[in-house]
């Protein structure tokens, strides 16, 4: 995955794994004196539907509607420039595929002449991408039994425009 030839949005979708010193090193300006980085990784545990830990995660299988996530993508960050005129770069890429344990399946980096916008920024950029992105997980752990299970992440809501995300929508517990 390269960094965009032109522009100061890197948004995309690969199924391989995501270069973050390369997004991070792609963020730094000489007019921004800082970058925010975030990388969603791979955990051992999940709650399940009844809002039960389910411990003993191995993998988490990412699956995307493709065609839209990239557009989806340049809406939330076309909302994050208008919401913090002053953000310098932006990336957001999310993997799909099977991730391991300690993966990043997601990096928001932004980057602005002072912290307060980038950590704004970047707040927004993963809040909009976790409820306005098509992208799903499927998590697999080991069944009572040794037995290796899997099903989808039960934390799914409806998709909303990136518009309609709050300044700090806060954590989604997933």
């Amino acid at each position: 995955m390269l960094a965009p030839d032109t522009g100061d949005d890197w948004l995309g979708l690969t199924e391989t794994p995501l270069p973050i010193g390369a997004l991070y090193e792609w963020c730094v300006r000489p007019d921004c004196g800082a970058v925010v980085l975030f990388s969603g990784t791979v955990r051992d545990h999940a709650t399940d539907a009844d809002g039960q830990l389910r411990d003993g995660v191995t993998v988490l299988e990412y699956e995307a509607y493709d065609e839209m996530v990239v557009p989806k993508l340049r809406e939330i960050a076309d909302e994050c420039r208008a919401r913090w005129p002053g953000v310098g770069r932006l990336a957001l890429v999310h993997r799909v595929g099977r991730l391991a344990l300690g993966e990043s399946s997601v990096v928001v980096a932004a980057s602005s002449p002072h912290r307060p916008e980038a950590f704004a920024a970047a707040r927004f950029a993963i809040d909009a991408l976790k409820v306005s992105v098509p992208v799903w997980k499927r998590e697999e752990w080991e069944g009572t039994e040794g037995a290796s299970q899997r099903d989808w992440g039960t934390n799914a809501v409806p998709l909303v425009a990136a518009s309609e995300v709050p300044h700090s929508a806060g954590a989604r517990g997933n």
